[in-house]
């Protein structure tokens, strides 16, 4: 598991670890600058070589953007023997950083000059001794308006780092736009792209966008988030010093986010020998009005390749031809929509039944909005008493009758996407983006559920304050299906005996690391959702992840 801290945590993280720990500011100031001044030299070195080192998934080296208009760098030649190296540094520590990393570049041999952005009056003490040792090195220190652009084939983003909370502006905004033109190659930041939000990975207005990105202690939540993910490029999470136990001190504080990698693996449900198809539980997947049963597919055959023992579709009649053809490993059952009304006491009986046999139950994929949707949906939230995963339609019904989610328990899970998600709010998307965790957050708290709110960047909170963001997953994904897969994943989860907040995050981890390695062997555009969901199975073996 991987922490992921805002920017008031990395805050206290530092002002433990000086004040109580004891560990002097300059200290993790020089081991944060030689991380810098490592990531350069990589960069310095792969353009000697004519070797494009790994960037980020937008694969850019432009420097900035505005919300309101694209702007790009040229990318210049690499000037002949040793780079120039131009650092921008604001009068915080994030710029301190930035001015000892050209430092120690310096002292290598590189050409460096450093610009000074904003009132040096203004400084901390860290600037101040920094940009003294500099000039008592005799390195180019100057103010960014007396600095005239030439050859630059690498700069130091050290503007704002963490620190930043209102929109770029004014002198700063001109500062940014200064290192548009700089013309250089290849771009790093020092801990954030400037510009960047570190908690919510939102454009203050205008941004630098970075090559590389270089990180103290642990990743900055905005860094996983869209569009601060793609801004950041290639990010390096660099050990300076800090106290092991910082993260224990946060924790009794506020929550703290945390994202899966390959080692979490571990925490998918063991598989003992001696058991039975009983042993891994019973879902039952209701889903799929009239030719609408391709969702309950999916879902269905993800939940059995993820691992439950019994699959059972709950379905429209209409569908029962098809469900048999395309998956006849899952137990069968069919209403009709008209028994809803003309025979509700048989259909309530029939509901009863079903949740009785379920350990799991999916709710809402491809039951769409017609006729019986609301009668539906009511009778399964009355007499469900297992964990249920509501999914797509099934989220479309509890907006159209928010009378609905007066039966949510605190073992339904939500999986809404962002339209959904805007639906369920009555927020409009573009507010939903401006701090996606608050949105999930706030509704999962609302009703005391878990909330999966489904974008580039997926995040899982839980009733008692857990947050997750994922890092796993890219674009090949975006396609139809894909979500119910997401749904049968975390239902096989939750049938093997995971706890609803675990199931989840770990689902979505898992769905986007199958995503991956289909990406990886077969590119970018040719993904099925049921190859998806084939993939499942290997992902979770952990066969080469």
């Amino acid at each position: 598991m991987r922490y992921l801290v805002t920017g008031s945590q990395m805050k206290a993280i530092d002002r433990y670890t000086i004040q109580t720990v004891g560990i002097p500011s300059v200290v993790l100031m020089e081991r944060a600058a030689l991380a810098v001044a490592d990531a350069v030299e990589e960069l310095a070195a792969g353009m000697a070589k004519g070797v494009e080192p790994p960037v980020g998934p937008n694969g850019c080296a432009g420097v900035m953007q505005d919300q309101t208009s694209m702007r790009h760098i040229s990318h210049g030649n690499l000037s002949a023997g040793s780079p120039h190296i131009l650092a921008v540094c604001g009068t915080g520590n994030n710029g301190a950083d930035g001015i000892a990393a050209g430092r120690i570049l310096h002292n290598k041999g590189y050409e460096v000059t450093i610009l000074i952005a904003g009132s040096p009056q203004r400084g901390t003490e860290e600037f101040h001794m920094q940009r003294r040792i500099a000039e008592n090195l005799g390195m180019q220190v100057v103010e960014w308006k007396d600095f005239l652009p030439g050859k630059c084939d690498i700069l130091i983003d050290a503007v704002f780092g963490v620190g930043l909370s209102r929109p770029v502006e004014g002198e700063y905004l001109e500062v940014l736009h200064m290192m548009e033109h700089a013309g250089a190659s290849k771009v790093v930041a020092v801990d954030m792209p400037s510009g960047i939000h570190s908690d919510s990975g939102q454009i203050m207005g205008a941004a630098v966008r970075a090559d590389v990105t270089v990180t103290f202690g642990w990743r900055k939540l905005g860094s996983v988030l869209y569009p601060g993910r793609e801004y950041c490029g290639q990010v390096k999470v660099c050990g300076i010093g800090f106290a092991a136990d910082s993260i224990r001190m946060l924790e009794g504080e506020e929550p703290v986010a945390v994202t899966f990698g390959p080692e979490d693996l571990n925490l998918v449900p063991p598989r003992p020998e001696y058991s039975n198809k009983g042993t891994f539980g019973k879902v039952l997947v209701v889903a799929g009005s009239e030719n609408m049963g391709g969702a309950a597919y999916f879902s269905a055959l993800a939940a059995y390749r993820m691992g439950a023992g019994l699959v059972k579709i709950l379905t429209d009649e209409k569908n029962r031809q098809t469900m048999q053809q395309l998956l006849p490993e899952a137990i069968l059952a069919t209403y009709r929509t008209d028994e809803m009304e003309e025979e509700p006491e048989d259909f309530y009986q029939k509901v009863e039944k079903e949740c009785a046999w379920a350990d799991v139950i999916v709710l809402g994929p491809g039951i769409g909005q017609g006729p019986g949707v609301y009668e539906l949906m009511r009778a399964f939230l009355m007499n469900a008493y297992v964990p249920m995963v509501l999914d797509a339609d099934g989220l479309n019904a509890v907006a159209r009758y928010p009378e609905l989610a007066q039966y949510f328990t605190e073992n339904i899970i939500v999986t809404p996407h962002m339209g959904e998600m805007a639906r369920l709010t009555e927020l409009t998307m573009e507010q939903l983006r401006e701090d996606i965790v608050a949105a999930a957050a706030e509704y999962s708290l609302e009703y005391g559920i878990v909330c999966v709110l489904k974008d580039a960047a997926t995040v899982v909170c839980g009733r008692d304050g857990q947050i997750y963001v994922n890092t796993s997953g890219n674009s090949c994904m975006a396609k139809a299906g894909s979500g119910d897969v997401l749904t049968g994943v975390i239902a096989g989860l939750l049938a093997q005996g995971c706890e609803p907040w675990d199931a989840a995050a770990l689902g979505v981890y898992l769905h986007g690391a199958a995503g991956d390695r289909i990406r990886e062997r077969n590119g970018s555009h040719g993904m099925l959702a049921r190859e998806l969901a084939d993939e499942i199975g290997r992902a979770a073996a952990r066969c080469d992840i």
